[in-house]
């Protein structure tokens, strides 16, 4: 009998929002061998996903891989490296921008030096549309954009771009050591990722929480931005496409949902999901928060494959639905600060 050579598969970050996803659809898949590195900063693992790794034999390096020591404990040889791990959150950006570096370049040049020593056939590091977001304002740029927009960050003192300015150094070293070292690379820029347990440093729990405490006069803050807002098992897919797809080398991809929206039309639209009869205020914009976002998905469509399977509005309900049931069922909870980290 033959039997497929399973294909070898480092993740980190594998914890995360989009890791565990794309964890799982790997698995459902099978053939596959998972190995998961994750200190699981932003969440502390649960017991579904516990339980899951254990169950599918998925193996879980459960450390802090800023420290070198940690990759010792890889295998030295895989056949994809999917680089996820990194600190995220506006909240957190704000608060602790020395962290955000801190943690962010440790993990990126931690794994560009690991990725010499192994023999690995393909790597995918996952970036952020924030990374030209300071172009769009600027320099007007058109909308949808597209991968080949210059990289630019606004008010380089403003602890808001230390996130964005350590994704543009990981996509610049990522493709240059795998050119160096003749590794197969892709860069993703995901757009706006939405679904349940993406944390709680974002807009979707801001909304829960507070429609649940029946704010009124309820305000909008940015209500005339845009943004375009992709389901997480899309996101999770479009990523495996790129990772295995063979016709692409050194490129870039957008991954993300091309329905531009009003922040407006996205609050009112929460607000009918819980029945809000009060009425609505407009109010300043979140410091440093782009004008406009949406990406062009031709790329992704016509090397990839790349579909949305949710629409926006889809997207939006299932991750409501995650977060109204948390937050009901932990009546305690009043406020978070940090990744994930609730004070009472």
């Amino acid at each position: 009998m033959f039997y497929m050579k399973k294909r070898k598969v480092f993740i980190l970050g594998g914890g995360g929002f989009i890791g565990s996803s794309i964890v799982k659809i790997l698995n459902n898949r099978g053939n596959y061998d998972i190995t998961v590195g994750d200190n699981f900063i932003h969440n502390q693992i649960d017991e579904e996903l516990k339980n899951f790794y254990k169950r599918n034999d998925i193996k879980l390096i459960y450390e802090d891989f800023t420290d070198f020591s940690q990759f010792q404990k890889l295998d030295k040889e895989y056949d994809d490296f999917y680089m996820l791990a990194s600190m995220i959150g506006v909240n957190y950006t704000l608060e602790n921008p020395h962290e955000v570096i801190r943690v962010n370049t440790a993990l990126i040049y931690n794994s560009l030096e690991w990725i010499k020593k192994v023999k690995l056939k393909n790597v995918l590091f996952t970036s952020t549309s924030e990374c030209y977001s300071g172009t769009i304002d600027k320099f007007n740029y058109k909308i949808p954009t597209d991968e080949g927009i210059p990289l630019c960050i606004e008010d380089i003192h403003h602890p808001r771009w230390t996130y964005a300015a350590t994704k543009i150094l990981g996509e610049s070293g990522f493709l240059n050591y795998s050119k160096k070292y003749s590794i197969n690379c892709k860069i993703i820029r995901y757009n706006n990722i939405i679904g349940p347990k993406m944390g709680f440093g974002h807009i979707i729990p801001h909304l829960v929480e507070r429609f649940l405490k029946n704010e009124n006069p309820f305000k909008i803050y940015g209500a005339n931005q845009t943004r375009s807002f992709c389901y997480v098992d899309d996101g999770a897919l479009g990523t495996i496409q790129a990772m295995e797809c063979q016709n692409a080398n050194s490129d870039i991809f957008h991954i993300g949902n091309d329905v531009e929206i009003s922040i407006e039309n996205f609050v009112k639209t929460t607000g009918k999901y819980f029945n809000f009869k009060g009425t609505y205020e407009f109010a300043p914009t979140y410091p440093g928060s782009v004008s406009r976002r949406c990406p062009d998905l031709s790329k992704s469509r016509k090397i990839l494959g790349f579909k949305i399977n949710y629409s926006w509005e889809q997207a939006l309900i299932l991750t409501l639905n995650w977060y109204k049931d948390f937050f009901l069922k932990n009546p305690n909870i009043k406020c978070f600060q940090g990744p994930n980290k609730f004070y009472k």
